[in-house]
């Protein structure tokens, strides 16, 4: 059974398999999140990102974590360079990072931010309500992954993260 994390904290110090960047489908690693895994994961990941990228906005992928203490970074492309998140990007990109987790077969554990929330400028309770969603419904159907955590930046997105995860469980009994 897969269970879910909601903390405030600073996803780059998260020891887990895999965490989420909130990328841009460039996947060049600017600001916000993304300059901060840039610079404490070190270069290799944003040469890894250049290998791989561009990717299609709802899209995702897969590279090494430097430095960082997870094992991977899972670049979730919820936006094109310089543009805005949307619900369909971020629903779609939620379901590649998800999917990408299941079929990289030793990511067990995975820790999201409230992806297109910072820079895009994404409402945090819709994004709860989207990621959150997809989450839910990815583990319904069956899941590898034994623990999701969503890290957040401040009490404000954390507290809409943990009232909409109540929500969301009260309407699936």
């Amino acid at each position: 059974m897969t269970s879910i994390h909601i903390e405030r904290g600073d996803l780059t110090t998260y020891a887990v398999d895999a965490i989420v960047n909130a990328a841009n489908n460039d996947l060049i690693l600017g600001g916000g999140l993304a300059g901060a895994i840039r610079r404490r994961g070190g270069p290799e990941i944003q040469a890894e990102c250049d290998r791989h990228g561009p990717v299609q906005v709802g899209q995702a992928a897969l590279t090494g974590a430097g430095e960082l203490p997870a094992k991977y970074v899972i670049h979730q492309a919820s936006m094109s360079l310089g543009g805005r998140t949307t619900a369909k990007s971020l629903r779609d990109s939620t379901r590649a990072v998800l999917a990408i987790a299941e079929k990289t077969p030793d990511i067990h554990t995975l820790a999201f931010p409230a992806v297109g929330t910072g820079i895009a400028g994404f409402d945090v309770r819709r994004c709860a309500e989207i990621m959150l969603g997809e989450a839910m419904a990815h583990i319904a159907a069956g899941s590898k992954l034994t623990d999701i955590y969503f890290v957040l930046f401040d009490d404000a997105a954390c507290e809409a993260f943990r009232e909409t995860h109540e929500k969301l469980k009260g309407t699936a009994k």
